[in-house]
């Protein structure tokens, strides 16, 4: 199943990674950020919205080893990041989507307004198609769920495809076998 999500989100411009351990996936993370160029810059920040990934990381080392990450998700720090990392909760193979409950607004903040989104899915976390998510969701405890499949893009100016226009223009997406959904 991951290999068919795999081709369906890069036939749409995400990129897929996969790591065994959170500890595997973190190094990755802190390298796209500095080859990013992330620093303590407008423009340049990087926003980490909470979520399970986090628990049992050093949040204080982990900004030391990354200047201009924080894990404030307001408005302004979104806006201005070059980043939003944030947690996705499901993974639908036949379409390459993503799907998260986005209720906590840092969620979609993080996801939505930097250049660059990387999502973090447990692997545990990928279904087969949209009728296994219906399943999953219960509407009276989400009041938001949003669903990703790549980048940012629209055709809708004479029918030209531009990539960016609505939200990241670069979607990394980034499984952990051993992280649990």
């Amino acid at each position: 199943m991951f290999d068919k999500f795999k081709s369906r989100a890069e036939a749409v411009s995400a990129e897929v990674h996969r790591f065994s351990t959170k500890d595997e996936a973190l190094m990755f993370i802190i390298d796209v950020l500095k080859k990013e160029g992330v620093s303590d810059s407008p423009r340049a920040y990087a926003v980490w919205a909470d979520c399970p990934f986090l628990k049992g990381i050093d949040r204080a080392m982990l900004a030391g080893k990354v200047p201009g990450l924080t894990f404030e998700v307001t408005r302004e720090t979104a806006a201005m990041s070059h980043v939003g990392i944030s947690q996705m909760d499901w993974a639908i193979a036949n379409t390459g989507t993503l799907a998260q409950d986005s209720t906590p607004f840092e969620q979609r903040l993080a996801s939505s307004l930097s250049f660059i989104h990387i999502a973090l899915v447990a692997t545990d976390g990928l279904l087969a198609d949209m009728p296994s998510l219906l399943t999953k969701i219960n509407p009276k405890e989400s009041s938001y769920i949003a669903m990703i499949t790549g980048p940012s893009r629209t055709a809708d100016i004479e029918r030209v495809l531009t990539i960016g226009v609505h939200g990241p223009q670069r979607l990394i997406i980034v499984f952990v076998d051993e992280l649990k959904g």
